[in-house]
């Protein structure tokens, strides 16, 4: 814990302003009553004591993809596995109580040091979206995390990339009447906006809303359409899946033969309002033009390998000039949702072999956790820097236990942080000034015990209604057969 006194002042040997990497030596940060920083100094190094001399602070990260699975989906028995065979086994999760779902997921999170989330939400019951919302409104509140919901529009495709009747064909006669009315209880366009109006009561300073149409295969046109000219209209921000597996980049090159992303374009939607999540298989003219747009590319490395989806093209990304920010997807590679570490692994994932495999610019890094990510989130990048008026949105790491075995005379700060830093690092987080983690612990929930309600009552939940595993197999087996034969391939060209 960093020293605070009556006046609210945060003391550290060493801070990361901003993501530029300039790293400042002993600070005083004063913050105000309105949860910003009022004022800054440099202090003497003996004014501090042995803890404060042994904190780092920094912005707070931001997290440009997740989901909010308080739990796991290793939990409920759904393997890492190709996204498109992973998704029918989703149906093993059992119900829970959306706001302890959220409070868990949004708590881990804070506790990892991400102060500010991309949360893209999957329903549990599509018919009570509106109270799920209401769920993860009050979890912001109560955790203090600054979240950003992705109101899903999911309106075609349910089950595969094209023709329904396609997929019943792969199934036993009892099982093609739910797959061929799968799509017929889908949100419509109208419905969806309806709710998307009402649900802007729940908004307050830690949660806004974003139209999350869900991706360009499960959305219609029209949909894509409406969301784009609605966001030019009020200026709220856009987030969509795009091109996360091959597969679906097969679809859009035989539905798009003109070319996908110029498609999307001319429906409106690429602009500096948008992010897109993956973006693994896109080609050096997708990434020249979401670079002219503005757009953001949210990476999401644990998940690409976890869902065997493939590594995007972050040099090419970056080298264009892409805004790029990084996420956990619910999918961190250790499953922890462990953001620091999720950032050393794209790190190092993408080194330059074109630099002797030195490694991408750690700046880059940082630049996508803070900058990036936050613009991602809440549309701009104020409170990605440690600066006089800046929202006081901070982290605050143990800096004395990353370099304990530290022999030179000034460790590199920015190398040990990409190199080293953990969750378990953390020792405290700031969001407008208040204090959510303390001590490496949620101050505003108790993360731990309502980690333990969660499990008990999905392990109740799973016991009063098991999944049908036998149905399940089948519709992978399906779903496999259905992309064997290319049926993903075919159906005509989409309108523009």
């Amino acid at each position: 814990m960093t020293g605070e006194t009556s006046s609210r002042l945060l003391r550290a040997g060493r801070v990361i302003a901003s993501a530029d990497g300039k790293v400042l030596g002993p600070t005083e940060i004063e913050i105000g009553a309105d949860g910003r920083i009022a004022a800054m100094r440099a202090i003497a190094p003996q004014s501090l004591t042995p803890e404060e001399a042994g904190a780092l602070m920094m912005p707070s990260l931001a997290n440009g993809h997740d989901h909010g699975r308080g739990l796991r989906t290793l939990a409920f028995g759904a393997a890492d596995q190709s996204l498109e065979t992973w998704l029918p086994d989703l149906a093993r999760q059992p119900r829970v109580d959306p706001w302890l779902n959220a409070a868990v997921a949004l708590g881990r999170l804070a506790q990892g040091g991400v102060g500010a989330v991309n949360h893209c939400h999957n329903t549990q019951d599509g018919r009570v979206l509106l109270e799920e919302a209401e769920a993860v409104s009050s979890a912001a509140r109560d955790v203090g995390i600054r979240v950003a919901f992705g109101w899903p529009f999911f309106d075609r495709n349910p089950c595969v990339y094209g023709d329904l009747a396609r997929l019943a064909g792969f199934l036993p006669d009892e099982r093609r009447r739910a797959v061929l009315a799968a799509g017929a209880g889908m949100r419509d366009l109208q419905t969806n906006l309806a709710l998307f109006e009402k649900a802007k009561a729940l908004e307050h300073e830690h949660f806004v809303l974003q139209y999350h149409p869900v991706a360009p295969q499960w959305t219609r046109p029209e949909t894509l359409a409406a969301i784009g000219r609605a966001s030019a209209a009020d200026g709220r921000r856009i987030h969509m899946h795009l091109l996360e597996t091959e597969l679906q980049r097969e679809w859009a090159k035989a539905h798009h033969p003109g070319g996908f992303l110029a498609w999307l374009d001319g429906l409106g939607l690429l602009s500096d309002r948008l992010t897109v999540a993956h973006a693994v298989w896109l080609e050096p003219e997708d990434i020249a033009l979401l670079a002219e747009r503005g757009v953001t590319v949210s990476i999401n490395m644990s998940s690409n390998l976890r869902l065997r989806s493939g590594v995007p093209d972050l040099e090419a990304l970056l080298d264009a000039g892409v805004r790029v920010a990084f996420g956990l997807d619910g999918m961190a590679l250790d499953d922890d949702e462990d953001m620091l570490r999720e950032l050393r692994l794209a790190w190092h994932v993408h080194a330059r072999t074109s630099s002797c495999g030195r490694g991408l610019d750690p700046s880059a890094v940082l630049h996508g956790a803070l900058e990036a990510g936050r613009k991602s989130v809440l549309g701009s990048t104020e409170g990605a820097a440690i600066a006089v008026g800046a929202p006081a949105d901070i982290l605050v790491l143990d800096f004395a236990a990353l370099s304990a075995d530290n022999i030179l005379p000034e460790p590199d700060t920015i190398s040990l942080v990409i190199g080293r830093a953990q969750s378990r690092h953390v020792r405290c987080l700031l969001v407008g000034g208040r204090r959510i983690v303390e001590n490496g612990a949620c101050v505003g929930i108790d993360l731990p015990e309502l980690e333990r309600r969660l499990t008990a009552s999905a392990r109740a939940s799973l016991a009063a209604s098991p999944p049908d595993l036998a149905a399940i197999a089948e519709m992978q087996g399906a779903v496999a057969a259905f992309y064997g034969c290319g049926c993903h391939r075919s159906g005509g060209q989409d309108p523009i």
